[in-house]
């Protein structure tokens, strides 16, 4: 079945400047270099790729000692193949369902982009430098019974504040508590034995992250990325030189796109003041955030391997390591990229094709059938839940008893309008007090009516539980599924083939969130 289309300004939280990249891109395009809506877009970025063959080979060697030997890298050492490159946290059990459509939506492109004749490979850009390790220490799971389950480290696997999550070693990855999360379901056990095979105790939260990836998208062909690598901080190490000698620049840049995003209307999504600092120092197993001045990071050059970037340089040092066409992410890294345009032509000269990850929400039999019963949408769902239980339970109340209710109100309105008209020629005071009267009559029957509704759902416990059912799926602790549940829940309830199902219907020229009945 192909999936169905919403607009994500029907979704909750859909930012003003995400909706305008993906609808209204005039309106955005000052911020960007390549209009992701433009076929030629792609190829115009392609020509604009400036990748040195000694830093091809270097990375290739970098990339084949991380990944080893594949169809992809081969064809990346090739001179003119470009990436097509997304990257996530390396989140527990792969962190949520989004990451998995952020890869399958690099590799799709990857696939057009080489049979119009660019040779194009996708990668992944492991995002191991990054410090918040609460961000990434648990993951969202369900059972049998639909309801949420958090799957977290136990509290003898911590970090240090600025510890870089993609070296912390997990002594007892939470397997047990994975299997227990996911009961009930009729394909556990395969996904429990791809998951056991890649988080082994011992194993850092990279190392776990990136084997589990490469073991469920395996017919992908991803090439994986991890910067903390030595051999890749060498190849990166004269960009983040020049960087460091270019910050009074960078940062006067920065601010100004930050108020000429605010200017019109959108949100800056990295605040930049005269004391934020663009870099950290990798150091004695912690990242430190560099607080001089600006003139004095210059003096850093000769440490630039031991450097890192922050969140609005890493994009542009990615493309620098890199010979990017294009960059897959979501609302906020492309929010991120409208700012780093700054630095993007400042260091780089050029800027890879942002574009919009594909965006899913999965349906399972039962809660098709229950938006089916109920007359209900998916963004319909997406509402706190008492809203939603209080629509639901509109559709239960009797039809007699609707009817009633929408004759009384009817007839009640024509005869207060009638008598509000006629005191409105014999004295106006009269007719604004009738108008107050009249607009608490009606209040108290549209509060007859939910009450009504409520006391049907009160008496069939099955709808409340079928509005559980469908929060839970749908709209988890009032979060967009794939930005809560990580996708080893649907795999087990729909089987490892699930990954090829979906990836056959990704279009990353589509602007809309998908909603696939599986």
């Amino acid at each position: 079945m192909q999936p169905a289309c919403i607009r994500h300004t029907d979704l909750p939280g859909t930012s003003r400047l995400f909706g305008d990249f993906v609808y209204h891109f005039d309106k955005v395009a000052r911020f960007y270099h390549h209009d992701p809506h433009d076929p030629e877009s792609f190829a115009i970025a392609a020509k604009q790729v400036d990748y040195p063959e000694d830093r091809r080979r270097a990375m290739v060697a970098a990339l084949r000692a991380q990944n080893g030997d594949s169809e992809s890298l081969r064809k990346l050492a090739q001179p003119g193949t470009v990436a097509v490159v997304t990257g996530q946290q390396v989140g527990l059990f792969s962190g949520p369902a989004y990451t998995i459509y952020k890869a399958m939506t690099a590799a799709r492109m990857a696939r057009q982009l080489s049979e119009r004749g660019i040779p194009a490979v996708p990668v992944f850009w492991l995002a191991t430098e990054d410090h918040d390790f609460a961000e990434v220490n648990h993951a969202w799971t369900f059972g049998a019974a639909g309801e949420p389950v958090a799957v977290r480290l136990g509290p003898g696997e911590s970090a240090t504040k600025q510890q870089p999550v993609g070296g912390i070693a997990m002594a007892n990855p939470p397997l047990h508590e994975l299997r227990k999360s996911l009961g009930g379901l009729p394909f556990a056990d395969e996904v429990m034995a791809a998951v056991e095979q890649t988080y082994r105790p011992g194993a850092t939260m990279g190392q776990g992250f990136r084997a589990l990836m490469k073991n469920v998208l395996a017919k992908l062909d991803l090439i994986y990325l991890d910067p903390l690598d030595p051999a890749v901080r060498k190849v990166g190490a004269p960009f983040l030189a020049k960087a460091l000698t270019a910050v009074p620049e960078l940062k006067a840049g920065f601010m100004e796109r930050n108020r000429e995003l605010n200017a019109a209307g959108y949100h800056a999504q990295v605040h930049i003041d005269g004391k934020t600092s663009l870099f950290f120092l990798l150091e004695n197993g912690a990242r430190l955030a560099l607080r001089l001045k600006d003139s004095e990071y210059a003096a850093l050059a000769d440490r630039a391997e031991q450097v890192s970037p922050n969140a609005l340089l890493r994009p542009v040092w990615q493309d620098y390591l890199l010979p990017t066409v294009a960059y897959v992410g979501g609302p906020g890294e492309l929010a991120y990229l409208a700012q780093s345009e700054v630095a993007y032509r400042r260091l780089l000269g050029r800027m890879p094709v942002a574009m919009a990850r594909s965006g899913y929400t999965l349906l399972d039999a039962r809660s098709q059938k229950l938006l089916n019963r109920y007359g209900l949408t998916v963004t319909q769902v997406m509402t706190n839940p008492t809203a939603l239980q209080e629509r639901i339970a509109r559709t239960l109340v009797p039809e007699s008893v609707t009817k009633s209710l929408e004759a009384a109100t009817a007839e009640i309105t024509r005869h207060l309008d009638h008598v509000q008209g006629s005191l409105e020629s014999f004295d106006p005071t009269l007719a604004n007090a009738a108008g107050k009267s009249r607009a608490k009559v009606l209040y108290q029957l549209e509060k007859l009516g939910k009450k009504t509704a409520r006391e049907t759902m009160r008496r069939d416990a099955r709808a409340v539980g079928d509005a559980g059912h469908l929060a839970a799926m749908l709209y988890p602790h009032r979060h967009p599924q794939e930005r809560f549940y990580s996708i080893l829940p649907f795999l087990a309830q729909h089987g490892m083939d699930l990954i090829g199902r979906i990836y056959e219907t990704v279009e990353p020229m589509c602007p809309d969130h998908r909603v696939y009945t599986v």
